[in-house]
């Protein structure tokens, strides 16, 4: 669309959009608030004349609100199975607000963050369809929501049928990220179903641009997607339900294998290719904090490594907490292969084999088994660069003051930034001590608060940012390499 038309468009045909679109969704957010009311959401609802005629309106309401956003005719392929035969949909790429379409014309319930109850008018429509909620802050919250999914999954029709994007995030619809494993955990047929926006020009993706890339952009770029959508003479989207697909008796015992075999089925489909990118990949790649990760390729190679085994999703604090003091006893003894995997209670494989190599600093098939704590909380906890840095100082300090050495912060930072040769003379010529060659966790704290550019300013690194490069660390095992190589 040329600019000449977005100007015309944004001042004659979006206005009118955005006050239609805004009017029908308010007009729905009586019926949902009523039918609503007194509502228990762990407890299967009978289907009642009333109700039944209050969600005819409201898919009336919602498709006449999305035709007025540009979305004239949604083409429909295939045939969607009845809530008694596939109690799951898996749906496909998930890329943007308007992947919102097929729920309103289906009302089928959903997998959400709790925090989406909150949002004025939207977060009642939401409330109708009887979500799972998903409680972030609880600890056991992926634990529960797998429990609610089966619960409802196995009333055999009862429930409304889940309407699940197994990627658990957005991306760009270039590939297809690995599929989270709440879906087919159950065990039971779901029904694939991949969308699609065929318009030359895509606006309706928020993400960045690239295959890999999964980054989300901020919010006025989100209100600019919703601009020129609107701004569209019309908007082409294709639902299409593939075959339902009964899983083996080996996927019903592995729900990463079911999950995916469903997802080359839907990437072919899609004609799109396969990623082995993660949810948490994304959770790591959009790291925040002081200590935020500058280069998380060698990171990002460790996360997939350690889902294979299985230790991603059962990792918590409590966990890594007694890991570090199972790693205090060992005082910097290293391990070998059958010590590693006794130290993770887990067998020899090729996996366990290849997380071993990462740090393996000399070669000797030895390793300092404190790095692999830090990398696991590390990618663990990406947001919470000071939890992380605290659990090291436990490992590394000394008995009698708390304080580590420079070299042993050095290997730390190597490993939670994922880069090579750092260096820490700026950082321990600006510290007034006595030892300028050892600091304590209070102190390094109390420092990083005093300056939030901690990393930018204090500290030097291969392909740091002010050498105007950007560097690819090769391992995570918190060696320093020769600069030349």
């Amino acid at each position: 669309m040329k600019r000449s038309n977005i100007g015309l468009m944004s001042v004659t045909v979006f206005p009118v959009r955005l006050l239609l679109v805004s009017f029908f969704m308010l007009l729905a957010w009586p019926f949902a608030f009523t039918a609503s009311l007194g509502r228990s959401e762990f407890a299967i609802e009978p289907q009642s004349w009333w109700r039944r005629f209050v969600d005819l309106c409201l898919r009336v309401i919602m498709r006449a609100m999305w035709f007025c956003g540009g979305f004239h005719w949604i083409k429909v392929k295939g045939e969607r199975a009845a809530p008694s035969e596939v109690p799951i949909l898996t749906v496909a790429p998930h890329s943007s607000y308007f992947d919102a379409i097929p729920v309103t014309m289906t009302m089928c319930s959903i997998v959400t963050k709790l925090e989406s109850r909150s949002i004025p008018v939207w977060g009642t429509l939401i409330s109708y369809i009887r979500p799972v909620f998903v409680f972030r802050s609880d600890q056991d919250s992926r634990r529960k929501t797998v429990e609610e999914i089966k619960r409802r999954a196995q009333s055999e029709g009862k429930w409304p049928q889940i309407m699940i994007f197994p990627e658990g995030t957005c991306t760009n619809r270039s590939s297809l990220i690995l599929f989270k494993a709440g879906a087919f955990i159950p065990g039971l047929p779901v029904q694939p179903v991949v969308l699609r926006y065929p318009n030359k020009l895509d606006t309706v993706t928020w993400t960045w641009q690239g295959t890999r890339s999964t980054k989300p952009t901020d919010v006025s770029s989100r209100f600019k997607i919703l601009w020129l959508t609107l701004c569209q003479p019309h908007n082409p989207m294709e639902i299409e339900y593939l075959p339902i697909y009964t899983p083996s008796n080996e996927e019903k015992e592995n729900p990463a294998l079911f999950a995916n075999n469903v997802r080359k089925l839907m990437a072919k489909a899609l004609e799109v290719p396969l990623t082995d990118l993660s949810f948490d990949d994304r959770e790591i790649s959009l790291s925040q904090g002081p200590l935020c990760i500058y280069d998380y390729c060698s990171l990002l190679e460790f996360n997939q490594l350690v889902c294979r085994l299985g230790l991603r999703a059962g990792t918590r604090g409590k966990i890594l907490e007694e890991q570090a003091k199972r790693a205090m006893k060992l005082q910097g003894d290293r391990l070998g292969l059958e010590d590693f995997a006794q130290f993770l209670n887990l067998p020899v494989t090729d996996t366990l084999t290849e997380v071993h190599s990462l740090f393996d600093q000399h070669g000797d098939g030895q390793i300092d088994i404190r790095h692999f704590v830090i990398a696991l909380s590390t990618v663990h906890r990406p947001s919470k660069s000071m939890e992380t840095l605290k659990l090291a100082f436990k490992m590394y300090e000394s008995e009698e003051n708390g304080d580590i050495l420079e070299e042993d912060l050095t290997t730390i930072l190597e490993i939670m930034l994922g880069v090579r040769d750092v260096e820490l003379s700026g950082l321990f010529l600006s510290l007034d001590r006595p030892d300028k060659e050892k600091i304590t966790y209070d102190e390094l704290h109390h420092f990083i608060e005093q300056h939030p550019h901690f990393v930018q300013k204090y500290l030097d690194f291969k392909d740091h940012p002010r050498k105007f490069c950007i560097g690819r660390p090769k391992s995570c095992n918190g060696q320093n390499h020769n600069k030349d190589d």
